[in-house]
């Protein structure tokens, strides 16, 4: 297997590291310490691992010392905040030629790094370069399918993570499974109306990068986005909550972008509208709550 040069040493960046490791191929890592041409030197592939409000900047840098038949395999999941671009397409503005894979899934680092069986695709508009992935990637505890839907695999993985905070809230509060559900449930139907007025397609919601992301982001000890929601349903502000977290929350973020995507595309998302209130602090997590509760009534 070709090397791989991972840009971002945070714990997804490290996780996958570790897995490729396992397999004997080599890598190297670059953090904002490291020259990244020493990184890059010899590398087939490159792995992008920064938060998706820094992916601009980092690969605007990494353009300048990849070679031109570089592939790229992404794995942050956001949309950019004022352009409201997905990372691909960031990536193909910066580079009209390059060669993109997108991994995404319920895949969090913490269970990666030691070897718990998980299930991942990897998605791009060239089969054959989303194979080369998948071979690259998959062992007998990573196991990873293809996927050529890119649209909806990166709204997926972004917009998940807005719902996360919003189960977070509900928990924080001390509310129970059944309002979790509907957050749950409702919350991937706005995600899909959304995504299928920007191209993609409603069935890859049902799938790993959909559901299954959704799922995992919402329930686990391990997301942040559902730690910060949590936090602010016990009534922290968003600065605070993120401050406590000392981590990137994507979700924070890509809230304000869904948010305008939204009302660009003219798709209703009353759980974003309100989980961006509280965000800002206009409103509370109990009004929030009210607000939902109360719309008007309709057919599911």
């Amino acid at each position: 297997m070709e090397k791989v040069c991972i840009f971002g040493a945070g714990s997804f960046g490290r996780a996958l590291e570790i897995l490729l490791k396992s397999k004997n191929i080599e890598t190297s890592v670059w953090d904002r310490d490291r020259d990244m041409a020493e990184c890059a030197e010899g590398a087939g592939w490159a792995l992008f691992a920064v938060p998706a409000q820094s992916f601009r900047e980092v690969f605007t840098k990494a353009d300048k010392v990849l070679p031109e038949d570089i592939k790229v395999i992404n794995v942050a999941k956001g949309i950019e905040l004022g352009t409201l671009l997905r990372m691909s397409q960031i990536a193909e503005e910066i580079r009209p030629s390059v060669r993109y894979v997108c991994l995404s899934g319920p895949s969090h680092a913490e269970e990666v790094s030691v070897g718990l069986p998980t299930s991942v695709a990897v998605c791009s508009v060239d089969p054959e370069l989303a194979r080369q992935a998948q071979d690259l990637f998959m062992t007998e505890w990573f196991r990873v399918y293809t996927q050529d839907d890119l649209v909806g695999t990166e709204l997926g993985g972004s917009l998940k993570n807005i719902i996360a905070l919003g189960a977070g809230i509900s928990d924080g509060m001390g509310f129970g499974d059944n309002t979790k559900a509907a957050l749950m449930t409702r919350g991937m139907a706005e995600i899909t109306r959304l995504a299928v007025a920007m191209g993609a397609r409603p069935e890859t919601f049902l799938g790993l990068t959909g559901v299954g992301d959704l799922i995992v982001t919402c329930t686990s000890r391990h997301s942040r986005n559902w730690r910060c929601g949590s936090l602010m349903g016990q009534g922290k502000t968003a600065e605070e909550a993120k401050a406590e977290i000392g981590m990137v929350v994507e979700g924070a973020s890509t809230a304000f972008a869904a948010e305008a995507l939204a009302e660009k595309y003219g798709v209703e998302m009353p759980i974003t509208k309100v989980i961006c209130r509280i965000l800002r602090g206009t409103t509370d997590a109990a009004a929030g709550l009210r607000s939902l509760m109360t719309r008007e009534k309709k057919a599911e």
